[in-house]
């Protein structure tokens, strides 16, 4: 069984002689720099000449080119997005690597699948926090904290997992529980939950069309559905009590429709199909297909994106959230 860290197993002196670098100023680099210092660490951030750059620069963070940051820098946490990490490694990380550098990852996608490779003179750690990036800064400015996955590639130091926790710690992690993991299993976590919130979006819109084919409003269903924000509170309900234990919250017939009609949604079909998909994330079969659609130019996911928002549940979902906004202004 994984051990669970918290905040007194995990000491921030591993980094309070570092100097870390976040490189990418986005949703997670952001959230992550700004706890990190508020625990005490320094930091400073590596990006281009953007709005994320002039971003940084406002919350008054020392910012640098990505090079320049990662030459400054003891720590460096690869925050870019997944397809365009490996680039940025090459061009701007690997010539600056000097011994004894730490390198942290908040996904184990390219390591996992070998896109980012390593020199044996550093560590490489994993603090991969279960939740977007504003979640990140809102529960640690809140006293909170959000739950990360922790691991170790590489432990060149002999102090890759203190560091780890350290690091885990600086942005909240141990407030709540770092839990040990791999690169491995945090991409195959974070993908197979991906693509399986994929398959919700899909089994909404379908239940939307055979809501509509048998005579229920489209404005009716979009707020039944989405709208409302009434399955929002159930995934809250199932965070804080438990996947069934939530059911209590429902009336009693609302209880015997999900557990005696849910289960017929998940057919053996069904099942063979998500097994199908997690193979594809074991095997590399999806990573390289993403890969290929990239190099490709995007034409399926940009094609999908325009097939999605042209739907009519698109339209109608519009009209519903316009109509409400209207109503909370008055």
């Amino acid at each position: 069984m994984p051990r669970i860290y918290y905040d007194q197993d995990a000491d921030l002196s591993y980094l309070k002689d570092k100097t870390v670098a976040i490189v990418g100023y986005g949703n997670q680099g952001r959230s992550q720099a700004l706890n990190l210092r508020d625990s005490g660490i320094n930091v400073i951030v590596g990006n281009t000449r953007d709005r994320a750059w002039d971003q940084a620069k406002e919350d008054g963070f020392e910012t640098y080119p990505v090079a320049e940051a990662v030459e400054r820098a003891d720590v460096i946490a690869l925050l870019v997005p997944d397809e365009i990490a490996p680039q940025v490694y090459e061009e701007s990380i690997v010539p600056h690597l000097k011994e004894g550098k730490v390198l942290d990852f908040a996904s184990g996608y390219n390591v996992t699948y070998d896109f980012i490779q390593f020199p044996e003179y550093i560590d490489v750690i994993m603090v991969a926090p279960r939740m977007i990036g504003r979640s990140v800064r809102d529960l640690f400015v809140q006293g909170s904290g959000g739950p990360s996955l922790v691991g170790v590639h590489q432990d060149y130091s002999g102090q890759a997992w203190e560091r780890a926790l350290a690091f885990a710690k600086g942005i909240g992690s141990t407030r709540v529980g770092a839990v040990e993991s791999s690169f491995e299993e945090e991409t195959r976590c974070d993908l197979f939950g991906e693509q399986l919130s994929g398959g919700l979006l899909y089994m909404i819109r379908t239940a939307y069309e055979i809501m509509v084919a048998n005579g229920i409003s489209e404005e009716a269903a979009i707020l039944e559905l989405v709208a409302s924000g009434e399955r929002e509170e159930t995934v809250r309900a199932m965070t804080e009590m438990g996947l069934f234990h939530q059911l209590v919250l429902h009336s009693h017939t609302s209880q015997y429709g999900q557990l005696t009609r849910g289960r017929r949604m998940v057919t053996d079909k069904t099942r063979m199909v998500m097994e199908e998909i997690m193979q594809e994330i074991v095997t590399g079969a999806f990573a390289k297909e993403w890969m290929l659609e990239q190099q490709a130019g995007l034409p399926l996911f940009k094609g999908l994106w325009k097939q999605s928002l042209r739907h009519s549940f698109t339209a109608a979902e519009k009209r519903v959230h316009d109509k409400l906004a209207r109503k909370e202004k008055e």
